[in-house]
């Protein structure tokens, strides 16, 4: 052998030798890094998890990796974050039976007939009946339940969660009478007898008189919930109101590696549980973070539980009602404001935004960085918009503007209509916007979302011009909302939100670029594979 090919072999184990380090280099990609607006990457590198440089091509001769993959021009953008879900109630949805999509209450019915047909089941869960898609938009009654299911509790659950139809045998569980009075809520009656629809508070009465979930079936649940959501490339959720059993359970089952799943859970506004938190202090690990309390000022627009400032344009004298009163949502803020936790509020109707807004101003022009949240932000007087910033972040789910749409301006009328779901109008004025799906209420799938957001439109692409299309967002500020600012509001940006140096390596792989396809494609968007910290959790083509 030559003393120039010795020489040769010499260099090569000598630069070998000096190559840095890394578990896995992608390469051959398009990379959206979401460091900031329009900036694409070719390549990343990924050590112990985290992102250990993102450049170019070059990079593949620059490290000396376990595992390298050639995305083959894929689209890759950061691991995604759905800023407002359920993530423990998608899981237990899927054990039940599926209303979404009903066009009548006689579909309802077949529907649950057909789940109950040759269980034993000692309460006949249901979600997702919405009577606005049906030809008669009236409240259904419970009196067909009671002659199908005259000994078993029924417990339906409208689409948006915030009303139930039940039968006779769960109100007489329940206790619930004509005579059932709660702040905050309605038994529906007819002719003075209760028709079977509780909305908002009255619900709890129901939940409280059946069999509890156990632990098992909710680990169950939750696995069966993160199956999903690493296929769809969800790589953090945000579990808007859980109790400090179910955190601790996620917490067990992370520890454990049942659940990679990523939560930032916030915690629900529960005496006990909040006295806890409070005394022990924020909780994080590198997979669930505790530090912010979920609370419902509100209802829903479509059962007329969200607050209006004005009545509701389709029931005069009615204005809906506050599960929360403005006294106690002030009294709430003061008493979050003086611990380090992040108060999150559900309010979607305009007297509640406006009580909402009113109780957190109150508290956060005295706090640095309170990153303080309104849940849906969804109905907004005229004079509110300028009070949204980065203390004070709207978070909205584009789905439910192109969901409700088709009867919010029945409910709403005029003007009042033109400031819902205004996601380029609180953007413009907060700077900042989190998007989510609030899953199981509507489809976890996030490329919906981004779709929703991006055209204004349903998936058969209704209506042409989009809905109230000034309110439009572009597609990077979407992306945004679904990765850094979602991170951002969850006070996680320095660990995740996008591909840079120093993060999670958690990212996702595309099967085109939803940044330039069509607009009618972006709804069929697939992922290729998952990633989280470095690791595959899901993955069509890649081992």
């Amino acid at each position: 052998m030559t003393f120039k090919r010795l020489l040769c072999i010499g260099s090569i184990v000598f630069l070998v030798a000096c190559q840095p380090q890394a578990d896995l280099i992608v390469h051959n990609a398009v990379v959206y890094t979401l460091s900031k607006s329009a900036d694409k990457k070719e390549a990343f590198a990924v050590k112990d998890g985290k992102f250990i440089e993102v450049g170019g091509n070059s990079l593949l001769k620059k490290y000396n990796a376990n595992n390298v993959v050639d995305a083959q021009g894929l689209t890759i953008i950061p691991g995604l974050i759905d800023g407002h879900s359920h993530f423990l109630q998608l899981g237990l949805s899927l054990q039940q039976a599926q209303l979404e999509g009903t066009k009548s209450y006689e579909e309802v019915l077949a529907r649950v007939k057909d789940y109950a047909n040759g269980k034993e089941l000692n309460v006949i869960y249901g979600r997702g009946w919405d009577q606005n898609d049906w030809e008669n938009k009236n409240y259904p009654t419970k009196d067909r339940l009671d002659d199908l299911f005259p000994e078993t509790p029924v417990v339906l659950k409208r689409i948006d969660g915030h009303a139930l139809l039940v039968n006779q045998k769960a109100l007489d569980l329940a206790g619930i009478t004509a005579d059932t009075k709660m702040e905050g809520g309605t038994v529906v009656l007819e002719k003075g007898k209760p028709t079977g629809v509780l909305i908002d508070t009255p619900m709890q009465l129901v939940i409280e008189a059946l069999p509890k979930f156990t632990l098992q079936e909710k680990a169950a649940a939750l696995r069966a919930a993160q199956e999903m959501c690493f296929e769809l490339g969800l790589t953090t959720v945000t579990e808007a109101g859980i109790s400090r059993e179910e955190i601790e359970l996620i917490d067990s089952l992370q520890k454990t590696d049942e659940l990679k799943m990523r939560v930032y859970a916030m915690v629900s506004n529960e005496p006990t549980d909040l006295d806890y938190y409070f005394s022990n202090g924020i909780y994080t690990t590198d997979q669930l973070s505790v530090r912010s309390v979920k609370v419902y000022a509100d209802g829903a627009l479509g059962s007329r539980g969200a607050a209006l400032l004005k009545p509701y344009s389709d029931q005069p004298g009615h204005r809906g009602k506050f599960i929360t009163s403005p006294d106690s949502l002030r009294s709430l803020a003061a008493r979050i404001a003086k611990t380090p936790f992040q108060m999150n509020t559900h309010a979607i109707g305009d007297a509640a935004n406006q009580a909402v807004i009113q109780a957190y101003t109150n508290e956060v022009r005295f706090l640095r960085d309170p990153r303080w949240r309104i849940e849906h932000a969804q109905v907004i007087d005229e004079k509110d918009f300028d009070k949204f910033s980065k203390k004070i972040i709207p978070s909205v789910q584009p789905l439910h503007a192109t969901s409700d749409m088709y009867w919010a301006g029945d409910r709403l009328g005029g003007q009042r209509a033109k400031n819902a779901y205004a996601f380029q109008d609180l953007l413009e004025n907060a700077g900042i916007l989190t998007l989510g799906t609030d899953f199981p209420v509507e489809t976890p799938n996030p490329f919906h979302t981004f779709y929703a957001a991006v055209a204004r439109k349903d998936l058969s692409g209704y209506p042409d011009e989009g809905y109230q299309i000034e309110n439009k967002l572009s597609r990077y500020d979407a992306l945004f909302g679904m990765t850094r600012w979602a991170a951002f509001a969850n006070f996680e940006d320095k660990i995740k939100g996008s591909i840079e140096v120093g993060k999670f390596a958690d990212f996702v792989i595309l099967d085109r670029d939803i940044m330039k396809v069509s607009e009618r494609k972006i709804p069929k968007t697939r992922v290729v594979a998952t990633i989280l910290g470095g690791n595959i959790v899901y993955s069509k083509r890649f081992k």
